[in-house]
């Protein structure tokens, strides 16, 4: 279904900010979704919407988080699309509707309908072992046992990781962001999600042993930006041009990329966290390392390297929706999308499960996407097939292709958080699924 053109609201603390304070986005992003106050409560009640919106405002205001800017859409038409607080603290800059966010791992369904759309082109199949595509990663080790000094006992495994077991997560390979095992250490010592390039990042990755025998557990890893890398060699491109030519402009996302463009600094939301001296939330300094978000040259990491606004994820996500196609343009075929949002872990392995923990039960793994497969047993509201993920600053959407709907929350936070802070994300889906209309 193309999506409707409706209006939306702007508020900061609930006060109305001008749409004169955003002429840049509506001059670059005249596309659905809009900024103009027209939004369509249909599907919804008009009681539940309010409800929604005052509980994201009171989080805000709660200090959870300094600032967000949420969205519901259903059938293609907006029910809500809001901002609230500050982007800034230290300049006292409003979130809007427009601002920009550090989207971190939400860069990582993006990575993989890249990668899908290459799979369409007949580039590569999903039983193709990884080394096929990425020959410096043949032949890696497992280790298979570890001492208290970090040394690692050795083997080699059955057989190579395989693509399908890349695009869910049970390949093996480590990432660096936990673990204390020797593994993930390497990961951190090399400085590997530091790289300065997807060809630097593969040669490190190539002297670290694999966590297990590929498919034997769902482990969060580095294998979206290992994909990045494939998504290069396949197309004879650069990443980021792959996705500009190919995604980003075919469906408007001027708002997305690698690196912020000199004059989209003041549209940039800031990471605040919880300081308990303080108490209160205080903007986080930014890391000299990796690179800025302002130097162009940065890794284009499939992993977690974007930059993108509400408005352009919510064309994404709405293509997504419409099985592959957007005002006019086939970005994917229906099968393909079907199969990113299919569960592919092997029997008996849930979303974050090993073979000996049951992991989140009900929940598996598609391509880049997480998918709800049992909701009943996962505790949560969505319809069975539901898929979503989130970003590391606190970014998060699910799209629930039964009900035809997504949502996305868009927060920059890190570290501690407010103690008795508001689960946000069960909150906002509990009131969404209570608001549906028979």
């Amino acid at each position: 279904m193309h999506p409707k053109f409706f209006k939306s609201r702007v508020k900061s603390f609930s006060i109305a900010i001008a749409l004169t304070t955003a002429p840049y986005f509506l001059q670059a992003n005249d596309t659905w979704p809009p900024l103009t106050d027209q939004s369509s409560h249909l599907e919804f009640s008009e009681e539940g919407i309010a409800r929604l919106d005052g509980a994201m405002t009171k989080i805000v205001e709660d200090r959870d988080v300094s600032g967000m800017v949420w969205l519901l859409v259903k059938n293609g038409e907006v029910a809500t699309f809001e901002a609230s607080g500050l982007a800034r603290s230290d300049d006292q800059q409003p979130m809007e509707l427009d601002t920009l966010f550090r989207i971190y791992s939400m860069t990582k369904p993006v990575t993989g309908v890249a990668l899908m759309m290459l799979w369409e082109r007949g580039l590569w199949n999903f039983d193709d072992p990884v080394s096929h595509h990425v020959p410096a990663l043949a032949g890696l080790k497992i280790m298979t046992e570890y001492d208290d000094d970090g040394q690692m006992t050795l083997a080699s495994p059955q057989r190579d990781p395989t693509m399908r077991e890349l695009l869910n997560h049970s390949a093996g390979y480590g990432y660096g962001l936990r673990g204390n095992d020797p593994v993930n250490q390497k990961f951190r010592d090399s400085k590997v999600l530091d790289s300065a390039n997807l060809e630097e990042l593969i040669s490190k990755i190539s002297k670290i042993p694999l966590l297990f025998e590929p498919g034997e557990r769902f482990y969060y890893s580095v294998a979206v930006d290992i994909q990045g890398y494939i998504v290069e060699q396949l197309s004879g491109k650069s990443f980021g041009a792959f996705l500009r030519e190919e995604l980003f402009d075919p469906l408007g996302m001027t708002d997305t990329r690698f690196y912020l463009r000199p004059g989209d600094v003041k549209r940039f939301a800031e990471v605040h966290q919880w300081d308990t001296e303080r108490s209160d939330l205080v903007q986080r300094e930014e890391r000299p390392i990796p690179p800025s978000f302002l130097d162009p040259d940065r890794m284009e990491s499939g992993g977690a390297g974007l930059v993108s606004s509400t408005h352009d994820y919510a064309r994404f996500l709405q293509m997504l929706v419409n099985e592959g196609e957007l005002d006019g343009e086939r970005i994917l075929s229906p099968e393909a999308v079907r199969i990113m949002r299919t569960n592919s872990l092997r029997d008996g392995l849930n979303l974050r499960g090993s073979l000996t923990s049951e992991g989140s039960i009900g929940q598996g793994f598609g391509v880049d996407f997480a998918v709800i497969m049992n909701p009943a047993k996962a505790d949560l509201p969505h319809s069975p097939g539901t898929y979503y993920w989130s970003g590391l600053a606190g970014t998060w959407f699910w799209v629930d292709p039964q009900e035809d709907m997504f949502w996305i929350g868009m927060i920059q936070a890190r570290g501690k958080r407010r103690p008795g802070a508001a689960d946000m994300r069960r909150i906002a889906a509990d009131i969404i699924y209570d608001s549906l209309l028979p």
